[in-house]
């Protein structure tokens, strides 16, 4: 898919995954003479594309925050169905960006990155949702990930992804069940590309631009004004959201005020006599919290030590909201199962669920967030129960 606007800009949609998109990248090249070629990554991705080494040591402890885990994890997901597919229709995920950058560097052509940081735009999607939608999102990506069909995926038609990439049509996909956010997923974006775009036309004359099918429509309409950029503010783009009270915010820290007001009304209204009374509520809390975070790090097929681990360690964590059960799990399961250089490497390959558990890094991360996903769902069922006990 090739759209021109003006004289001095080349729109060209691609699939991410077709080899027909690769061969279209070639031959729009050469045949539109760019000054610049812009290509529809960010610096990380660019990074995870052609310095693949760099990502390959990255050391494993900063994956263990919970965001992190997920984000990784979600990335990785969707990388191995993007590789899957590309296995299907001849051609590996992000071949057409490559080769827009090599022909570029063949032609000793400007090379412009003009996506955001993908990072960036997570960070700001997570901080626009509610917390519904959030809970929603981690149940989303759990059946994806348990109700994994390389079926399913034999059934996609290459035609409509050149209608639509895969990336974008996911991002599509997940805007609906967690609507406040796809002006983050999809608007922004397509602003930021555009505005990227323009001051690359400005500072290097014609550009041909490599973007994914998705995108093309929302960048056109920018571009020629139907949608002004004159008030875009590329830095602000850039920017996380300030940092805010959020209703999982206020949640995690009324959990331990509430507990211990609790302990303490007892105490008050009921002397010696309550001692009972609070050695059920512990017990209660503690099996409840413990069980559900060490199903969590079960379910993610985590090391017996990192299940036990899961299991002491939430009931005290739900209490503080500034840690979480999974980061020691993830200590632990680190410890026993530290990840080699060659999981990195076959991060590339994986292609089912079962790479996901046989591969040590993927393994770790999800017993990280399962571990704290199960806390989650035991603290949200544990509080009603012992508040029942306590006040009953």
């Amino acid at each position: 898919m090739k759209i021109k606007v003006g004289n001095n800009i080349l729109l060209v949609g691609t699939a991410h995954i077709s080899k027909d998109s690769v061969d279209e990248v070639r031959s729009a090249i050469n045949e539109f003479k760019p000054n610049v070629v812009a290509v529809e990554l960010c610096k990380r991705r660019y990074q995870t594309l052609l310095e693949k080494e760099k990502w390959e040591n990255t050391p494993i402890t900063s994956f263990l925050q919970t965001d992190k885990a997920f984000l990784i994890l979600a990335q990785t997901f969707l990388a191995s169905i993007q590789k899957k597919l590309g296995e299907e229709f001849g051609s590996e995920p992000g071949s057409e960006m490559l080769t827009a950058i090599e022909e570029a560097k063949k032609q000793n052509l400007k090379i412009e990155l003009v996506d955001r940081d993908i990072s960036v735009t997570l960070r700001r999607a997570w901080k626009k949702m509610g917390i519904r939608e959030k809970f929603r999102l981690i149940w989303e990506f759990i059946k994806a990930m348990v109700g994994y069909d390389e079926e399913e995926l034999e059934e996609i038609d290459l035609k409509e992804l050149m209608k639509e990439d895969v990336m974008s049509a996911m991002m599509k996909e997940f805007s609906e069940f967690a609507p406040s956010v796809s002006h983050v997923l999809i608007d922004e974006r397509n602003k930021y590309i555009a505005k990227k775009i323009l001051d690359a036309k400005e500072k290097h004359g014609k550009v041909l631009v490599v973007v994914g099918a998705g995108h093309v429509k929302g960048i056109k309409e920018h571009l020629e004004g139907e949608k002004p950029l004159d008030d875009v503010d590329i830095r602000e783009l850039e920017q996380l959201p300030k940092k805010r009270i959020s209703v999982a915010k206020v949640f995690a820290y009324s959990i331990p005020v509430l507990f211990f007001s609790l302990i303490l009304y007892l105490i008050i209204t009921r002397g010696p006599a309550a001692l009972a009374d609070i050695g059920n509520i512990f017990l209660w809390w503690f099996l409840i919290n413990g069980s559900l975070s060490a199903l969590g790090a079960l379910l993610a097929r985590g090391h017996p030590l990192s299940i036990i681990t899961a299991f002491l360690a939430a009931p005290f964590t739900s209490l503080n909201p500034a840690v979480a059960a999974g980061w020691f799990a993830g200590i632990v399961e680190l410890k026993f199962r530290t990840p080699k250089i060659k999981d990195f490497q076959k991060l590339r390959e994986i292609k089912s669920l079962r790479d996901f558990f046989n591969n040590s890094f993927t393994r770790l991360l999800m017993v990280v967030a399962f571990a704290n996903i199960g806390s989650t769902i035991g603290t949200v069922i544990a509080i009603p129960y012992i508040l029942k006990l306590g006040l009953g």
